[in-house]
């Protein structure tokens, strides 16, 4: 049984490798595969005939002349047109949803009041829209690949368990095993289904479809509460119980404004959507974005770093002010500003991200809370 369970997943390591050099490089051979990979040819074509089969990889229809004396190549490329990925955000006041390609591009999406916050009434809301979905996508013929699903709070993706969401009024909900008990009734198994905070979902999207190709980023979100995805050598970083980027409350000043974590001082009180209600706080909303922009290159020294969500979109001063305070301090101490940007793909963001997780999730499958492949 073990040595049958370690060819299956060299197997999906394999299938990952192939997949993960022609996102990277569009066009490549089976031969260049082979060369690029270590894989045999033989391995290549089979895993190659299984990708096309099963709608990860699309052919060109006619070889294409190569510069040595071998036969004409066929070029690989991803199936923008057959599989999808669905991205579900539960946020504090709304519900929204994105189906996306498999590089990123939105093809539908939907937004809605969330109609009650308790865990349960929120999963019924969540199962009704994939319902929705998953019958136009059956009337499309295209393949729904799996579901992510993120919110704000700390989550605890290994367990599927949302620790604490303050906002949500949520703690200790085994929110997965709550969502894979009625997405059963799409034909979703388990295997399909993948939970992440919203702020580590956001990162995960700009860095599996922002085509920049940066080895480390952060997002920042900052929406009623304020929260940053890590994403450092390849991988998420959740920390030990997935709470890890709860910069919403990193305190910024002692004795500062209230919280509604109960503490004073914290990011959120300057940066989130309910702190800012005028000119006046904006300004100093910005100062202090610039502060925690300043802190986190200090302390994970990114490539680049994000801003997305409600604060930074209704208020486009508010990354202009953010950006400018955080170069006067690099600028102060002789180092290089990182890359700092406003999101990709603005208040679906999250939405996206959740989506980019059942990919990132599936292109890496030795990833502690991967055992399974999903779309099989």
């Amino acid at each position: 049984m073990k040595a049958t369970g370690d060819l299956q997943l060299l197997k999906r390591i394999n299938r990952s490798v192939l997949l993960r050099l022609i996102r990277s490089q569009p066009d490549l051979s089976r031969a260049r595969l082979a060369a690029l990979s270590g894989l045999t040819k033989s391995t290549v074509s089979a895993l190659v005939r299984e990708l096309l089969d099963e709608h990860w990889l699309t052919e060109a229809a006619a070889p294409v002349a190569t510069h040595s004396m071998g036969r004409p190549s066929t070029p690989l490329n991803i199936d923008t047109a057959k599989r999808v990925l669905v991205g579900i955000e539960i946020a504090v006041d709304c519900l929204r949803l994105v189906c996306v390609s498999l590089r990123g591009v939105i093809l539908t999406h939907t937004e809605e009041p969330l109609t009650d916050p308790c865990p349960a009434q929120a999963c019924q809301q969540v199962v009704r829209l994939v319902q929705l979905l998953s019958r136009q996508l059956e009337e499309k013929q295209l393949l729904l690949t799996g579901v992510g699903v993120c919110l704000p709070g700390a989550v605890d993706g290994a367990l599927g368990l949302v620790r604490l969401a303050p906002n949500l009024g949520w703690r200790d909900v085994p929110f997965m095993a709550m969502l894979a008990a009625e997405l059963a009734q799409v034909g979703l198994t388990p295997a399909q289904i993948f939970l992440q905070n919203d702020a580590d979902a956001a990162a995960l999207g700009e860095y599996e479809f922002g085509g920049s190709g940066e080895d480390s980023l952060i997002f920042i979100n900052c929406d009623v509460g304020v929260g940053a995805g890590i994403v450092l050598n390849d991988r998420l970083f959740a920390g030990f119980r997935g709470a890890a980027g709860e910069i919403g409350h990193s305190i910024l000043q002692v004795d500062g404004p209230l919280c509604s974590c109960g503490r004073k001082g914290c990011a959120e009180a300057f940066i989130g959507a309910r702190a800012l209600g005028n000119k006046q706080a904006v300004a100093k909303g910005g100062q202090y974005l610039g502060v925690l922009l300043q802190n986190l290159d200090a302390m994970f020294n990114p490539h680049a770093i994000v801003v997305g969500g409600r604060s930074s979109i209704e208020h486009p001063s508010l990354l202009e002010s953010a950006r400018a305070t955080q170069q006067a301090y690099a600028q102060v101490a002789g180092l290089q500003s990182p890359d700092v940007r406003a999101a990709r793909f603005g208040v679906q963001a999250a939405a996206v991200g959740a989506a980019a997780l059942v990919l990132h999730q599936f292109l890496r499958p030795l990833l502690k809370e991967n055992n399974h492949v999903p779309g099989n």
